[in-house]
């Protein structure tokens, strides 16, 4: 009996191989990119690349182990869910929303609750140094003044 239970799960297991989730990896820029909102310099782009675009962005780097159900489906909430927070390629909303998004990404890297533990078990490349998370947290803190300041300017023009 335990046998043709095994037998069923293993085949339950092998099927559910063919039923994968949708990938996130097509992200050709749009008018909507975080760089059309405020400027970006290459050495902060560098590092929300490695540490942050995984989960961040609609352009996923998987690791070999994305393929395996169940994981690949764990892995595809788990950047919904991600990008359902911050998405850098659909940096949208209003003046207000976007300076709370860079709000919260200074303060998630300062208190070190970005990039997530689980993530950086796997991605070694993705530790920032006390001096990297010092990069992001001022370009997202002038990002956010920035933002301030266009917002200012629109409400006056108008």
């Amino acid at each position: 009996m335990l046998r043709k239970i095994l037998i069923g799960l293993l085949i339950v297991l092998i099927i559910a191989q063919f039923i994968q989730p949708p990938a996130n990896n097509d992200s050709p820029v749009t008018a909507d990119y975080i760089t059309h909102s405020v400027p970006v310099p290459d050495s902060v782009m560098a590092l929300l690349k490695v540490a942050c675009y995984d989960c961040h962005s609609n352009s996923t780097r998987y690791p070999w182990y994305s393929r395996i159900t169940p994981v690949n489906w764990w892995l595809y909430n788990h950047i919904e869910e991600g990008k359902h927070h911050l998405n850098f390629s659909e940096f949208k909303g209003s003046y207000k929303r976007k300076m709370r998004k860079l709000e919260e990404t200074a303060e998630l890297t300062e208190k070190h609750e970005m990039p997530i533990g689980s993530y950086l078990w796997i991605h070694k490349d993705a530790r920032l140094s006390d001096a990297q998370r010092k990069l992001i947290i001022d370009w997202a803190n002038n990002a956010r003044k920035q933002l301030m300041q266009d917002s200012i300017r629109k409400a006056s023009i108008m």
